[in-house]
């Protein structure tokens, strides 16, 4: 289907379920992301003490930065809002835990963490689609650069 502007929104069934299984899957990881966020965020007070630290930043620092991948970075690769960026903490804190805080214990117990860490890799890779917050903001600017960016024409004498 054609929009206004001549631009394709989705050109085919198979695209528009393409851009429907990336949303999906965004909103899907990042939701069951928080669920282990959230409770971390509430908590932290009594958390800061007892988090591991497997950085050697200190318990607080190591509880803040999983905090900060795991809700708001969740938050935004949900809204499809620096979609890419936003994966780079999630990848690494996932990868922490399994190599790290999970390195001993059988691979069933780090399963998840790494089921986690490859969806954020195929985010990383795929990109937001075209429902999310970078696209819209992709052609905001797109649009402002080819009003204001056009090269003024050479003056010939």
């Amino acid at each position: 289907m054609k929009t206004e502007n001549n631009s394709s929104c989705c050109t085919s069934s198979s695209e528009y379920s393409q851009q429907i299984g990336k949303l999906a899957l965004r909103l899907l990881v990042g939701g069951f992301m928080l669920t282990h966020g959230l409770p971390k965020l509430q908590n932290f007070e009594y958390l800061s003490t007892v988090f591991p630290d497997p950085l050697g930043v200190g318990s607080s620092l190591s509880l803040g930065m999983i905090v900060f991948a795991e809700v708001v970075c969740s938050i935004l690769l949900m809204l499809g809002l620096f979609t890419r960026l936003s994966t780079i903490p999630l990848i690494i804190g996932m990868g922490v835990a399994a190599f790290f805080i999970h390195a001993n214990d059988p691979f069933n117990v780090k399963e998840m963490a790494f089921l986690y860490m490859g969806i954020y890799v195929v985010i990383a890779l795929i990109g937001a689609g075209k429902y999310s917050a970078d696209y819209l903001l992709r052609n905001q600017y797109t649009k402002i650069c080819s009003s204001y960016c056009k090269p003024k024409a050479e003056n010939t004498k």
